[in-house]
């Protein structure tokens, strides 16, 4: 069994304030045994504000918080952050840093949709991620890569029994029932488990926000292969601590054939 919490939070302007955020939940999830500590994506900055001053390399101050935290906790951290890109943009960046990793992975499939441009300030990145940690391979992916079942296909061929997804959902009718169905099909297309941490609906908190950017519902979610949800959040800011058998990836791509019988 993997112990990983899902820390669903509202992530503010500033950083440093965010860091703060994320010491309190580590320290929180690892106390209570986790292992992997996942945070939404844009936990280091919410959209609604300026991307690029805040971008940093992964060696830059911000990460290397991070990763001080998740050494001293003895977890794996996964949070949302920005890096540099080419041409005034930055990169939609996921930050893996503890375990030995200190990694990042670029978001593939921008959120150009729902009348958000996310390619106006952000650009793609261009391949999957994986990462191992006590015997278990774990993918990553962000937010909108959720619609895409390919990405999580090519992470089970890779070898992922667990898909993390941080994200930081966009508001509006029906975006709710999307989120939910999507989690759990993307579960059941590639036979892994898919642990979907949002950011806290800032309508729950009482926090104003940008009403054009996609700051967060929350309802983070987490399935199984079989598109069974073990866990599921609220939209305030909470925290899921759950305990994932690696071993049910395999019972469900044996039982539903989704990975094996594949024609395209």
């Amino acid at each position: 069994m993997a112990r990983i919490a899902l820390c669903q939070v509202n992530s503010g302007d500033d950083p440093e304030a965010n860091l703060k955020l994320i010491r309190t939940g580590v320290e929180a999830a690892a106390a209570d045994g986790a292992r992997i500590v996942v945070f939404p994506e844009a936990a280091m900055a919410r959209f609604g504000r300026p991307l690029a001053p805040v971008a940093e390399e992964l060696d830059g101050p911000w990460a290397t918080a991070v990763a001080a935290v998740a050494a001293e906790h003895d977890v794996v951290v996964v949070a949302g952050m920005f890096t540099p890109a080419d041409g005034g943009r930055v990169h939609n960046t996921l930050l893996v840093t503890g375990g030995g990793h200190h990694r990042g992975y670029d978001k593939i499939h921008l959120y150009d949709a729902f009348g958000f441009a996310e390619s106006d300030t952000v650009a793609p990145g261009a391949s999957p991620a994986t990462f191992e940690l006590d015997g278990v391979v774990y993918g990553v992916a962000t937010c909108y890569d959720v619609r895409f079942p390919e990405l999580f296909r090519a992470l089970a061929d890779d070898g992922a029994d667990v898909v993390l997804l941080p994200a930081s959902w966009g508001a509006g009718e029906g975006k709710r029932e999307q989120w939910e169905v999507l989690v759990r099909a993307r579960a059941l297309d590639s036979g892994c488990w898919v642990l979907a941490c949002g950011q806290a609906d800032p309508a729950a908190t009482g926090i104003t926000v940008n009403p054009k950017a996609p700051t967060g519902i929350g309802y983070s979610l987490v399935a199984d292969g079989f598109g069974r949800v073990h866990a599921a959040a609220g939209a305030g800011p909470e925290t899921l601590l759950v305990d994932v058998d690696p071993a049910v990836s395999a019972k469900a791509r044996t039982a539903t054939g989704a990975l094996a019988n594949r024609r395209l």
